[in-house]
């Protein structure tokens, strides 16, 4: 198969339309080609003249490691361009640096989750096209969570850079479908394009989504796997948890949590009594990490590692985001008055917390908490949520196995 850049880079007739253009390119680390070029020097060598280049969160060259670590403008050291930081002093990009191009081609590495700020960033880069009349092209990649949906809609009024819209926290759609969904929706008048990749078959193992041929590049630091991308729609609501979702250590939201002072045995016991159906697809292993920064650091943690892959990965049974709840409704279950729910400005939103900012509203938080609440309940919202989505989206869809 083919990702988008490297269909742009073959065929002349896709690059044509860029002749005489100046062209800008969004791109992060893994925006390499199938021969591990990165995307600003593929198209730079195929002669086409790129006059800027920007960077989302972490940075155009991956290099911050946490959220709200931000990045600043700089001049790229080779071919003398400006990069522009869209995680810095501004997340929308502004007049100035909309007028250094005609084109804006996007290549980001995406998720599949709503929370990934990439998507977000698409919109802001939509929206800004739409005003100054530019060109929006996404060089499209694969969902490395495949085409399955879940979690429950963002709620009106609980927009924020880790929420573009109503959609669920795991989305089923590349960014170049995301952009459909955009334009329709927010009714944005923007001259778009999408350079699709080719046999990118989404429902086929054993990649279910990534294809088993290309190799992984981290798109942000702690992206450092396959694994974590199909878990990442439920693990990262621990960054809204007082517990650890594994930074500091060598396999970063790849755990439904770690503590000093809870008993991982013990949660797991209790996950399988409450909602056994919600731990299939995929096996849970009780381990024990030390961060060396972050949360916990340097304090021996409790925790269940999540393993979607190999011979343990039921694509179609697997479920992150009810698994990661699960988890949460364990803990409140055995430790009625844990602190669970971290309290502080998440992705700059002050009033309201974090586990709300990360699931466009309160419903799962009160969910766990609530001691009456069972399964059933917020199977319900999601279920009635996820159905809505796929019908909304079913046109948009630009591969099909």
């Amino acid at each position: 198969m083919k990702f988008g850049i490297d269909r742009l880079l073959a065929d002349p007739e896709l690059r044509e339309p860029l002749e005489g253009k100046r062209v800008a390119l969004v791109a992060h680390p893994a925006s390499l080609t199938a021969d591990l070029v990165h995307s600003l020097d593929a198209l730079i060598a195929a002669g086409i003249n790129v006059t800027s280049a920007f960077g989302p969160q972490h940075g155009l060259k991956g290099d911050k490691q946490d959220n709200m670590v931000e990045s600043a403008d700089e001049r790229d050291p080779v071919y003398g361009i400006p990069v522009f930081s869209l995680y810095g002093e501004v997340r929308r990009p502004s007049a100035a640096m909309m007028d250094t191009a005609d084109v804006f081609l996007f290549d980001l590495q995406d998720l599949g989750c709503r929370i990934y700020t990439f998507c977000t960033t698409l919109l802001y880069l939509l929206e800004a096209a739409a005003a100054q009349g530019k060109s929006v092209w996404v060089l499209d990649r694969p969902n490395p969570a495949g085409r399955p949906i879940e979690g429950t809609r963002l709620i009106a009024g609980q927009e924020s850079f880790v929420g573009a819209g109503p959609m669920p926290m795991r989305h089923g759609l590349t960014l170049g479908e995301m952009g459909f969904w955009f334009k329709r929706h927010y009714r944005i008048d923007v001259d778009y394009k999408v350079i699709a990749m080719e046999d990118w078959r989404p429902s086929q193992g054993p990649g279910y989504g990534w294809p088993e041929d290309r190799i992984w590049i981290n798109p942000s630091p702690n992206a450092a796997s396959v694994n974590m991308a199909r878990a990442y729609a439920g693990t990262v609501m621990i960054e809204g948890a007082t517990v650890s979702e594994g930074r500091g250590t060598t396999r970063p939201l790849e755990v439904l949590f770690g503590a000093p002072d809870l008993d991982a045995k013990a949660i797991l016991t209790e996950m399988e009594r409450v909602a056994p159906h919600w731990l299939e697809g995929c096996a849970l292993r009780e381990c024990w990490f030390e961060p060396t920064f972050h949360k916990h650091q340097g304090t021996l943690c409790s925790a269940l590692m999540v393993h979607a892959e190999g011979t343990f990965y039921d694509h179609g049974a697997f479920k992150p985001w009810r698994l990661q709840a699960l988890a949460f409704k364990a803990i409140r279950n055995l430790y009625p008055d844990y602190p669970l729910w971290r309290d502080f400005p998440y992705e700059y939103e002050f009033d309201r917390l974090a586990i709300d900012v990360i699931n466009g509203g309160p419903a799962l938080r009160e969910w766990v908490d609530d001691p009456a609440a069972v399964p059933g309940d917020l199977d319900a919202l999601a279920s009635f949520d996820e159905q809505a989505w796929h019908a909304e989206v079913a046109d948009l869809l630009l591969y099909r196995d």
